[in-house]
């Protein structure tokens, strides 16, 4: 019983952290979530603003992030739209700044071989 019991907790932990995944992963959404941390932007900057994005990707991201509520899209008339973190969307910058420092510091960490190979090591003449 106790088995099934972690299992279901394990679940709980991990559900909230998987729904977050789902909404920022892909290859655009934090570009786009980023360029908005900014200020607002038109549709035309963003695409400027993210090298590759395709007009038809950036579209797409941009509704499922409306969706989500982290972004607005207010309509000026029938030809300016502007986009910015709505303010939902703003309580993701806590966790986007979280990520970027955790990024930052395994990107040292695997980039330097050095402290592998002693931990790799230490490990071996552990286990001697």
């Amino acid at each position: 019983m106790p088995a099934k019991h972690e299992r279901n907790k394990c679940a709980e932990h991990a559900l909230p952290i998987q729904d977050c995944l789902d909404v920022i992963s892909g290859k655009w959404k934090l570009p786009i979530l980023g360029s908005l941390m900014e200020g607002k932007k038109r549709f035309k900057e963003l695409e400027r603003a993210i090298p590759h994005i395709t007009p038809r990707m950036l579209s797409k991201e941009l509704r499922a992030l409306e969706m989500n509520q982290l972004v607005k899209r207010t309509v000026y008339d029938t030809v300016m739209v502007e986009y910015e973190m709505a303010p939902y969307g703003h309580s993701l910058r806590k966790v986007l700044n979280e990520m970027n420092e955790w990024g930052t510091q395994h990107r040292k960490r695997i980039m330097t071989t050095e402290p592998i190979v002693e931990e790799v090591a230490e490990m071996v003449e552990s286990c001697v």
